[in-house]
């Protein structure tokens, strides 16, 4: 069992959402986010209602690099070891390319890609030493193909995290650590809040239930929920361009 979980982006949505199934599973956590007031919130309700269990928190920005390696260094050195990592911070705030908005998708590719780069540098390299670990990378269905409109520069860094996190896995074949890649489709947060109504939205206490669970598994991939977004996956890889248009 993996005892000890860091969890990026940790204060709300589907971070707030594991750690929750996490702490009530009886595992020790370390939360780290943006915002330190609602983590700290977070971090006192788990405590009080799950009081066996060791929580330690971090304010993190996962753009300052140098930081992300600082907070999982100490989360280490708190905790004893780290048994997964969860990179789960990301930014959907993406434009449609060409509009003028381009520091708006130089920031979500430098969040999701490059951000993540960092906090699995640093998830590995701790790893390594360790001989041991569960690298957990929270992707997106929309990371199987290119996608047009404000999901483009999105979809992009999330289909580089994934591929990332497989290169990660090839390299590490041969050693006791596991890699899993997570394609979640609509889960309840404040990153879909902009999606609107749609019969395949999941509600986040369902969605957070599926992530623990398919990472529990440690499978290499995984499509959260796996109905509909496995088989959907099929027809996202074959759908006509003109076609994809009316869904995004």
């Amino acid at each position: 069992m993996r005892k000890t979980i860091v969890i990026t982006g940790a204060s709300a949505g589907l971070g707030e959402g594991m750690a929750r199934r996490f702490a009530a599973a009886g595992r020790d956590l370390a939360l780290c986010a943006r915002r330190a007031d609602k983590l700290d919130e977070l971090a006192a309700e788990l405590r009080r209602r799950h009081p066996g269990i060791q929580i330690v928190t971090r304010e993190l920005d996962v753009n300052d690099h140098d930081r992300v390696f600082t907070v999982f260094s100490e989360f280490r050195d708190e905790l004893g070891s780290l048994d997964r990592v969860i990179v789960n911070a990301g930014l959907g705030k993406g434009q449609p390319v060409g509009t003028g908005r381009f520091a708006a998708n130089r920031q979500t590719v430098e969040t999701n890609m490059v951000a993540g780069l960092a906090q699995c540098e640093a998830a590995v390299g701790i790893f390594r030493e360790q001989a041991a670990g569960h690298l957990v990378v929270v992707s997106s269905f929309s990371a199987l193909r290119g996608l047009p409109r404000n999901v483009t520069a999105y979809a992009a860094s999330k289909a580089g995290i994934a591929a990332l996190a497989d290169g990660i896995r090839a390299e590490l074949a041969a050693s006791p650590i596991a890699v899993t890649v997570l394609l979640p489709g609509y889960i309840e947060s404040e990153m879909t809040g902009s999606v609107g109504k749609t019969p395949l939205m999941t509600s986040a206490a369902k969605g957070s239930a599926a992530l623990v669970r398919a990472i529990e598994k440690e499978p290499a991939r995984a499509y959260v929920p796996t109905w509909p977004w496995a088989p959907l996956s099929l027809l996202m890889r074959t759908l006509p361009a003109s076609l994809l248009r009316r869904f995004v």
